[in-house]
């Protein structure tokens, strides 16, 4: 059971280093919310499962009900981070979109800029 929780620890643990090097070399905002986002979102979900295992397997060991009580809280933190996560960096995406700033690299469609002040459809 160690090892489960020891490989899961590790593959969070690898999950937010990858999220905190990407905060620090991707170019633009959206890259880097891109990349921090995605990772420890996972590094969580890893460190969590951890917990978890951890909680179930002292539970079984003793049958004490505040470590089944501590897998489920962690369980619903879980999900709490899930749903916060993704809105979180919706939000601030679309706001420095409002706010005009724009991708480093951006690939920006002249022709069809073009056309759609001629007045004629682009499709």
């Amino acid at each position: 059971m160690v090892a489960v929780i020891g490989i899961l620890l590790g593959i969070g643990l690898i999950f937010n280093v990858l999220g905190t090097v990407s905060l620090y070399r991707f170019p633009d905002v959206y890259t880097r919310l891109h990349g921090t986002t995605k990772c420890t979102t996972f590094g969580s979900l890893f460190t969590s499962a951890a917990v978890v295992v951890y909680g179930i397997a002292r539970y079984f060991e003793g049958f004490e009900g505040r470590f089944f009580t501590l897998s489920l809280h962690v369980t619903v933190a879980i999900l709490a981070l899930l749903i916060s996560n993704a809105t979180g960096a919706n939000a601030i995406a679309r706001a420095a979109h409002r706010s005009g700033i724009m991708p480093l690299h951006a690939v920006v469609d002249r022709l069809a800029e073009d056309e759609k002040s001629r007045g004629r459809r682009v499709s």
